[in-house]
């Protein structure tokens, strides 16, 4: 079932038919032309006369920015930390001295 939703920069919206994400990159509405970008990072572009053919809906940004990045790890997020152990964080600090006040 087409939908009469306008393309507008920026917006994120859903394939019903398809069950896809995907956001509007650019509308030329000289030239007739919808970009978009899929969340996978595939970039389309669409006429449009076709974007009011398809079955689409005003759709949220995904939660998982990760889709067109191609991370493959959860560690290369960022998010986590890895690499230290909790005796890291029990081990008493040193203490500093400048290198000019060294004995």
């Amino acid at each position: 079932m087409p939908a009469e939703i306008d393309p507008i920069v920026d917006n994120w919206y859903y394939h019903q038919d398809k069950g896809q994400r995907f956001y509007v990159v650019a509308v030329d509405e000289e030239g007739g032309v919808v970009e978009i970008q899929h969340f996978d990072g595939d970039v389309e572009e669409i006429d449009l006369k076709e974007w009011y053919e398809m079955d689409i809906a005003v759709g949220e940004a995904p939660e998982n920015w990760s889709g067109a990045v191609d991370i493959g790890e959860v560690d290369d997020f960022g998010t986590e930390v890895t690499d230290t152990r909790p005796s890291d964080w029990s081990e008493p600090l040193r203490q500093f001295t400048p290198p000019d006040k060294k004995a």
